[in-house]
């Protein structure tokens, strides 16, 4: 059974000794578990999404928003998405091992810095299922064991596919809490899990700026956040547009439950009146609730705006809401991003390179795009196979975690007798 039924801190000692054993595993046996974890993510889907529907019928569900509710439903196409994801894992190179650097020291040592598993990561996390998966295949390739521990109301979920990682572990010979599911306990299981220091290597929140602040006030080791996504589409003077309208209603409407989605539009002063009118009627037809400054409303035409609140520059509605201002200049939206922003991801849509460099160089943010959406931040897009979050910190791995922001390193010296005079 994937759910423990044992204490946080027996739990965290079984995935250490776990983690002991993947860690010196060849890439053949761990490439054999993520075969094997695809394989049967294939011929469990209907388990899987019976685990899914109790989730989504449960009371616990009742009060979700819309955006969550997407976020915890799984289908078969998004179970499949999952397998494919598992399968792209497993055909990257195994980054244990990597040889960063070498060299021959003045005293003859031959010194290598290679790459080394982290031992155990706990990752919390709250709707989305698809995260399950994406953290066991990943830990599993890297070399390290995952504690993971999810939400109440995504429980039987996460049960389901935390076990078919399980057996998939135990077909290809590897010890089997190298996954390990905690459910979703409260906030003495939380804290417990973010104490364990010498079982626990690195937590990693993934969710909004509350769950980040209930890591903080305990912590006492290490945490890397898969923080807030306040992101922000620039419609700069010399944009396309077209390419406008479609870059911040894709950014905005693709997905808008999720941390690279689009919550705020600045348009250029310059053309405000001129293309306002049409990105916010796009916006508006697709659903969104549009919110902006004076400025911005002045230049809706027929389109309704509401009154923005100061609250609103700083909200991640992760729903079909979205908050507009005018800008006058490449640097007062720079100023408005670095304000008001994550640093997640923003974009800039403009045919003009040097507005393009000057966005770019002066926004401080994980992903920044020019002439692109915000929503291809993200493991997946970026060729990682999956992703367990998407760091907004600069240490030590900053944007979609993947595999290799999963390791560290280690020195190996080879000598030849030398001593230290």
């Amino acid at each position: 059974m994937a759910v423990t039924e044992t204490t946080v801190a027996e739990s965290c000692a079984a995935a250490k000794r776990a983690a002991r054993a993947l860690a010196t595993a060849s890439t053949e046996a761990k490439n054999a578990a993520l075969e094997a974890t695809a394989r049967l993510l294939e011929e469990r889907v209907e388990t899987i999404l019976e685990a899914n529907a109790g989730d989504l019928a449960d009371e616990r569900a009742a009060g979700l928003t819309q955006a969550l509710r997407d976020r915890l439903r799984l289908t078969p196409e998004r179970v499949a998405a999952m397998a494919e994801g598992v399968r792209v894992v497993r055909d990257l190179g195994d980054p244990v091992g990597e040889e960063l650097e070498r060299k021959t020291l003045a005293s003859g040592i031959d010194l290598r810095k290679v790459r080394v598993p982290l031992g155990v990561v706990a990752v919390v996390y709250e709707a989305r299922p698809n995260v399950t998966i994406d953290c066991a295949a990943l830990t599993i390739k890297s070399g390290n064991a995952i504690v993971l521990r999810g939400s109440s109301y995504a429980e039987r979920s996460n049960a389901a596919l935390a076990a078919v990682a399980r057996e998939a572990l135990v077909e290809a010979g590897l010890p089997e809490d190298a996954v390990l599911s905690l459910g979703g306990g409260g906030h003495e299981e939380l804290a417990e899990l973010a104490t364990q220091e010498g079982l626990v290597d690195l937590l990693i929140p993934r969710g909004g700026e509350g769950l980040k602040a209930a890591i903080k006030a305990v912590a006492t080791v290490p945490v890397m956040y898969a923080a807030a996504g306040n992101c922000h589409v620039y419609v700069h003077s010399e944009a396309d547009p077209e390419m406008a309208r479609r870059i911040a209603v894709n950014a905005k409407v693709q997905r808008p439950g999720v941390c690279n989605a689009a919550e705020t539009l600045l348009i250029d002063a310059a053309v405000a009146e001129r293309v306002a009118p049409a990105i916010l009627s796009d916006l508006a037809a697709a659903g969104v609730e549009l919110v902006g400054d004076e400025r911005a409303r002045a230049a809706a035409g027929e389109v309704e705006v509401g009154a923005a609140s100061e609250e609103d520059w700083d909200s991640e509605y992760l729903g079909l809401k979205m908050a507009v201002a005018v800008v006058d200049s490449v640097e007062d939206a720079i100023e408005h991003v670095n304000r008001h922003g994550t640093g997640h991801s923003e974009a800039i849509v403009t045919a003009d390179e040097a507005a393009a460099e000057e966005f770019v160089a002066g926004v401080d943010a994980a992903a920044v795009y020019v002439n692109a959406s915000t929503r291809f931040t993200d493991g997946f897009e970026y060729g990682m196979g999956a992703e367990i979050g998407n760091s907004t910190q600069k240490l030590h791995a900053r944007g979609p975690i993947g595999m290799r922001e999963l390791t560290t390193f280690k020195y190996v010296g080879h000598g030849s007798g030398q001593v230290r005079e």
